[in-house]
């Protein structure tokens, strides 16, 4: 995957944008087919965060995810690396969680680590998701970018759309 440049968003996949609207944020938005209900619940049960919120590119595996989705509560997601006998963890703490509409996260496995803001808008059975992220100073953003931390957001998303989209199968009466 190529890395994201530190004055240029993520090329879009699909129909991901991505856009640097300040010297401090990055700023992902798409469209999935489905419910705010639903598309927020696969950003807060472990079970559904599990199936789609890594990229394969990236080659990780998700071995275990905690998620106490509440104010103050916190997260816990655990990746197996190729060529590492130690996992490696993210971890924070929700800030905000207005369920269907907005989520609000720390990620703290870095001391430059950002703020997450995700929402939700749902209009005509579909849900336009808008995901940012605020780093604490200009630095920070460069060197997320420059390690290609941020690169799978577009790749993440399309695997929340074939979740989302398997699941409305799910529910189709055969």
């Amino acid at each position: 995957m190529n890395n994201l440049q530190a004055s240029e968003p993520a090329p879009p996949a699909k129909d991901t944008t991505a856009e640097r609207p300040s010297e401090r944020e990055l700023r992902f938005t798409r469209t999935f087919d489905g419910p705010a209900r639903l598309v927020f619940d696969a950003w807060t049960k472990p079970e559904m965060l599990m199936r789609w919120w890594v990229p394969e590119s990236f080659g990780i595996t998700f071995l275990s995810c905690e998620a106490d989705v509440r104010p103050g509560g916190t997260y816990r997601f655990v990746f197996g690396v190729p060529g590492s006998d130690q996992p490696m963890a993210f971890v924070g703490r929700y800030l905000e969680v207005v369920r269907p509409t907005r989520l609000v996260w720390t990620n703290e496995e870095e001391a430059e680590g950002a703020i997450t803001t995700v929402t939700f808008e749902e209009k005509d059975g579909k849900t336009l998701l808008v995901l940012s992220d605020l780093y604490p100073s200009k630095a920070a953003l460069e060197a997320a970018v420059a390690s290609g931390s941020v690169n799978g957001y577009p790749e993440q998303f399309a695997n929340l759309d074939a979740l989302l989209g398997a699941l409305a199968g799910a529910d189709t009466p055969s």
